[in-house]
């Protein structure tokens, strides 16, 4: 049955009898990939393999039975069925980068193709020698084949576009690992020229117009050439939306799309290189760090693929994104963050950030920026003796009091770490911590299928269009992050005083411990996302108010230029059930959104009890996306709505 037409069908009840751990079919269903081996038809070996890997646990179990099946006599297959034995090839490398099985059979099958291999085999490979070289381009015994494979299919007219653009990703992806300047400079230069001759090569190439759009806007920055980068971001824009259109309702692989929040990655970086051209007065590199930090999150996103693919609805089941060591970009565009808070502490103002903090923290930037970096390794903090390692008390210091500082920044954190003392180290701990956690991860196992979610709610107004798509999206990101960051009470991430003689930061997610301590009240969450924005990736991007604070309200609103979305902020002790917030906010919420765009965000305090066996909810359960048409209206107004767990105890008291 497996070399016939019900082969998929065989693969779902394979999958299934492994999913329910049904021990009385699994060893009949061992044969599977032997007879699978003998399939002849292109789509059904191709159904069978997604059925098959629709089931993590199926594709770990005979892994290693069907690598070999599909595998083996690969070369009579090219010679004889070059459209089946790329289908095979694909299988293959699906079941090796999803750690199914160990890469060596799959590099022996890549390193061996033959030269002058059938044009229906050649046309599939860049894509698939690309991804090779996204997972394992750390290995340089067999990155090296792939790469000179590349070039020499460059060189075939069927896939010489292909090609081309595999190698300006591969560029690209070694300029974002690169430690200086010049390396990163050399390699944008390299790739720029691949992307660009592969967009005037082939009219529908727009992902290659984009990239090579970033390369410009990146390169433009150390030359302080504003019109290339304000050319750059409009650009990338067109070439966005001009490939969305051209993609629509075409087919491909699901296993290679990419998540949809590959796009707001784009959004972002269009929106801080429009923001960056602005501020060019400034130290350029700077905002160059920055523009390559959000670079390596859109090409993260958007190269990261699905190997084992769920159906709609279940989840990701597991995301594999490019192997990019970005650490030196990570470390120079925290560095220009810290600086940036240091010259704007009156951002900071309200949380003790005084005048002297930040001078102590300028100072131990600079002395960072400039300290020879040697290795990133963090030694082993000992006794703490001074005496034994001159390190290692400071070690033991930032580990204790800035340990995402340490994470970060590595040896350059012992420049900061000694300039400041206890209570600056753990103002500046609460920036990096907020910073880490603001880097959304192409694998998020939360955010991400939960912007995806959201994404594919607020497409369906006729309105999410343009300019409004990109800015509000960009918002709604910075959101889910903030209540990802704020669900974690494993450490003090609000900023607060610095002085010892004061009391610790007031954090109005706990529940008073006395009667007569101070309750939390809307207020303090208002704060605290104007906060995170203010001093998020979104910076430079947008103007952001708290609005009329002194009459009760609690509200910030966000400028992107002439579009305003406002954040309605409320506390509720009653409910935190969907229906009822719905009910008692929305139309408030959507009032503001009458004259601008018809989207706003309704933030909520939750200060229900949290005793007994309430409980606390997930980041998919306390965020969604709703609509409210007022009466009479013919137009609805969309607000994304996200709770703030508060009165919250720890995670002991729930067993009593």
């Amino acid at each position: 049955m497996a070399a016939g037409p019900f082969a998929a069908y065989l693969a779902e009840a394979v999958a299934d009898a492994f999913d329910r751990e049904d021990t009385q079919w699994q060893p009949a269903a061992s044969a599977f990939p032997q007879g699978l081996g003998a399939q002849r038809s292109v789509l059904h070996l191709s159904a069978s393999i997604d059925a098959l890997l629709n089931s993590p646990a199926a594709a770990k179990a005979m892994g290693k039975a069907l690598n070999s099946a599909l595998l083996d006599d690969l070369h009579t297959h090219i010679e004889r069925l070059p459209l089946l034995a790329a289908a095979r090839l694909e299988a293959a490398l699906r079941l090796a980068v999803g750690d199914a099985v160990t890469p060596f059979k799959v590099w022996q099958a890549l390193e061996e193709i033959p030269s002058g291999s059938p044009e229906d085999f050649t046309e599939r490979l860049p894509r698939l020698l690309g991804l090779s070289l996204d997972r394992w381009a750390g290995e340089d015994s067999i990155a090296d084949t792939l790469r000179t494979t590349l070039q020499s299919l460059v060189h075939d007219e069927a896939t010489d576009v292909d090609a081309m653009f595999e190698l300006g990703c591969d560029l690209l992806r070694r300029a974002l690992s690169a430690n200086d300047v010049g390396t990163i400079t050399a390699f944008l230069t390299q790739a720029r020229k691949q992307f660009e001759t592969a967009a005037q090569a082939e009219e529908a190439r727009d992902d290659a117009r984009a990239y090579a759009a970033v390369c410009d806007a990146v390169l433009a920055f150390s030359r302080h050439d504003t019109v290339t980068i304000e050319r750059a971001a409009d650009q990338i824009a067109e070439a966005l939306d001009r490939r969305e259109a051209w993609l629509r309702c075409t087919h491909e692989a699901a296993w290679l799309q990419p998540r949809r929040s590959a796009e707001i990655a784009w959004h972002r970086l269009i929106l801080q290189l429009r923001a960056a051209a602005r501020a060019l007065h400034e130290d350029a590199w700077l905002d160059a760090w920055q523009a390559l930090d959000t670079v390596v999150s859109a090409y993260r996103a958007a190269r990261t693929v699905c190997p084992f693919v769920k159906e709609a609805g279940q989840g990701i089941s597991r995301l594999v994104q490019p192997a990019i060591e970005d650490r030196f970009l990570q470390q120079q565009a925290f560095l220009a963050q810290l600086r940036r808070a240091a010259e704007e502490s009156d951002q900071h103002a309200v949380h003790g950030f005084d005048t002297e903090t930040a001078a102590a923290l300028l100072n131990a930037v600079e002395a960072a920026a400039h300290r020879e970096s040697g290795t990133d390794a963090i030694p082993a903090a000992g006794d703490g003796s001074d005496d034994d390692d001159p390190d290692g008390g400071q070690i033991s210091r930032l580990q204790r009091h800035a340990p995402t500082l340490l994470l970060l920044l590595g040896e350059r954190a012992l420049s900061v770490g000694s300039a400041l003392d206890d209570g600056q180290l753990r103002l500046v701990e609460g920036l990096a911590y907020d910073s880490d956690v603001a880097r959304l991860e192409a694998t998020d196992p939360l955010v991400v299928p939960q912007l995806d979610k959201i994404m594919t709610e607020l497409s369906r107004q006729p309105a999410f269009v343009g300019e409004t798509r990109r800015t509000f999206l960009a918002l709604v990101e910075q959101t889910l992050l903030f209540l990802k960051s704020r669900a974690n009470m494993t450490r003090t991430n609000l900023l607060g005083k610095t002085k010892k003689e004061e009391p610790p930061p007031f954090d109005y997610r706990r529940k008073p411990e006395k009667a007569t301590d101070r309750k939390a009240v809307e207020a303090d969450l208002q704060r605290d996302y104007h906060q995170w924005l203010q001093k998020g990736p979104l910076h430079s991007v947008v103007l952001v108010e708290t609005e009329d604070d002194a009459m009760g309200r609690a509200d910030v609103m966000v400028h992107f230029g002439s579009l305003r979305y406002l954040t309605e902020v409320k506390q509720n002790s009653t409910s935190n059930d969907r229906t009822y917030l719905e009910s008692r906010y929305l139309t408030q919420t959507t009032e503001y959104s009458n004259t601008n765009a018809p989207y706003s965000q309704l933030l909520v305090l939750d200060l229900t009890p949290k005793t007994g066996s309430q409980g606390n909810l997930r980041l998919d359960e306390a965020s969604w996306t709703t609509t409210h048409r007022p009466h009479g209206a013919t137009t609805d107004r969309a607000v994304v709505t996200g709770i703030v767990a508060g009165n919250r105890v720890t995670p002991s008291v729930y067993s009593r």
